[in-house]
């Protein structure tokens, strides 16, 4: 029963990180494309687009380093 417990906690987790990257990420990336729409010129539209703009990428940096660092057989953050 135990095991169960286990693989059932394991594939939640993996949907809850699937569903955030797989529809959040994008989701956040049209929210930046959205601002800079809207934006018309203010200057706080614009620094507001380009900060969702540079968490995308640093989320999708970090998504590739988690990635490399496996293939590579590194342990990140420990």
């Amino acid at each position: 029963m135990e095991l169960f417990g286990l693989v059932l906690r394991s594939f939640l987790e993996v949907l809850l990180v699937g569903a955030l990257l797989g529809a959040g990420l994008p989701a956040l990336f049209a929210l930046g494309v959205r601002v800079v729409a809207i934006s018309e010129g203010r200057r706080s539209y614009r620094i507001l687009a380009y900060s969702i703009f540079a968490l995308v990428v640093v989320i999708v940096l970090l998504g590739i380093a988690v990635i490399v660092a496996d293939g590579l057989g590194v342990t990140l953050g420990e």
